[in-house]
């Protein structure tokens, strides 16, 4: 009576008790079975209780969390006095990633129904959060080969050494040698297991953490979370812990956005790292209003004088043909060609020209190519062109998208500083961590 007497009325500790309390538990498919080193088993819930408060409170340390369960009021008066062990604790985030999500998506249908979700406008982004793994532990086949080069050249400098020396300096260079073969040996097997995974970077410590860009070519091995954010209240509807960089995310995470609302009656903010044409399509085709931020054009791409760019050349659907602004028409031949993008990735494309070119007085403000202006049309390029007319036409929504999804990453990072992923050995164990912050 007295531990309820501690305890506000208006203690948030009441509304997560009452929050778990409203799951089906035994549907979310928690692992119930810890009977590890003898301990006894706790319930699912009372577990949940105790990372839901831990995360609202910046605690996630297995650990400190025990140390919680010991020493605080809030926490005694939630877990009914229960003080699961360090270990229980760990467990139950490192088996339930999938009934985390789970949790989340509940959260998400209480914020629909009391109204907090309004499902007509969302913004999607991504954020890093480092990994349990240093850049030194890090390798590309160029760092690799830059390892065994310095070995090669220090076993050199030691083998003429050893021809040089007698004495205790030669067992001393004989032991230098013996450490120097053994490290090529390490770095041998770490170019093996690079080479039978088939990816381009493998991480010794976190085995599916990634060295990706972060910002002005600074990168860090870390974790991408993506996430969708509704614009009514800056709530998350979505997340996704990859270990890719943003421009092919958009199609999958606009796909589930679409299965979360029920609709696809929702226009969708995204920035300019996510301008890509099969992502375009693909929201477009499921009838969602995409505007996407279009990327400047390279300097190398334009024309000597700005009124000759590409957006100047009009296009014709039905003759498929362009006209260029001195009103000459472009024809193309029909034939498709292809072209590698930076990601490996294969667009299709046809090329449009006209004979004009080679006598007309303008040319030189056109183009800089000594033969005719060539206009290459993508496969997705009416994708591109409906989105550049939603930017431009709907620019005031577009100046909203940074305030809709950079909020819950304030707090989760800045606010409750959880800038990187506790979690080590892989991304289903880092998709429990980022799923309690979103909780």
């Amino acid at each position: 009576g007295r531990r309820r007497f501690l305890i506000d009325p208006e203690n948030e500790v009441r509304i997560i008790d009452l929050f778990v309390e409203s799951l089906s538990i035994k549907d979310y498919g928690f692992r119930t079975d810890f009977p590890e080193n003898g301990r006894p088993a706790y319930h699912p819930s009372d577990l949940l209780k105790l990372f839901i408060y831990g995360y609202l409170n910046k605690v996630r340390s297995s650990r400190d969390l025990e140390k919680e369960c010991k020493r605080n009021i809030e926490v005694m008066w939630l877990l009914k006095c229960l003080k699961p062990d360090h270990n229980t604790i760990a467990n139950f985030r490192r088996d339930n990633p999938k009934a985390i999500k789970k949790v989340f998506r509940a959260t998400v249908q209480i914020a629909r129904h009391f109204d907090l979700i309004g499902g007509k406008l969302v913004a999607g982004d991504s954020t890093k959060l480092r990994a349990q793994n240093s850049k030194k532990n890090n390798f590309n086949q160029a760092k690799i080969d830059r390892h065994i080069a310095y070995i090669d050249n220090k076993l050199e400098e030691y083998t003429r050494a050893l021809s040089e020396h007698d004495g205790d300096d030669k067992e001393q260079i004989e032991e230098e040698i013996k450490k120097q073969l053994n490290r090529k040996d390490q770095y041998r097997e770490i170019e093996k297991q690079l080479k039978e995974s088939g990816e381009a970077q493998i991480s010794t410590s976190d085995a599916e953490s990634r060295q990706i860009m972060i910002r002005n070519n600074i990168t860090e091995v870390c974790y991408n979370v993506q996430s969708t954010v509704d614009g009514k209240n800056n709530i998350p509807i979505d997340y996704k812990v990859t270990n890719q960089n943003d421009s092919k995310a958009m199609g999958n995470m606009v796909q589930r956005a679409k299965s979360i609302l029920r609709t696809n009656e929702f226009t969708v903010l995204y920035d300019k790292g996510y301008h890509t044409g099969s992502e375009l399509k693909t929201a477009q085709e499921l009838g969602l209003e995409t505007i996407v931020a279009v990327p400047d054009i390279p300097l190398t791409s334009q024309a000597p004088d700005p009124v000759y760019n590409y957006e100047h050349f009009k296009y014709d659907p039905s003759a498929d043909t362009y006209t260029c602004p001195q009103g000459e028409v472009m024809k193309t031949n029909g034939s498709w060609y292809k072209e590698y993008t930076s990601t490996r990735n294969v667009i299709y494309f046809k090329q449009y020209k006209t004979a004009a070119c080679k006598a007309c007085k303008t040319r030189s403000l056109c183009t800089r190519s000594k033969s005719a202006r060539l206009i290459h049309r993508s496969e997705y390029a009416e994708y591109y062109e409906r989105n550049r007319i939603n930017t431009f036409e709907k620019e005031h929504l577009y100046k909203r998208r940074q305030a809709i999804v950079e909020h819950p990453y304030g707090t989760i990072k800045r606010q409750w500083g959880f800038n990187y992923v506790l979690t080590k050995q892989g991304i289903n164990r880092a998709g429990a961590d980022v799923g309690f912050m979103f909780i």
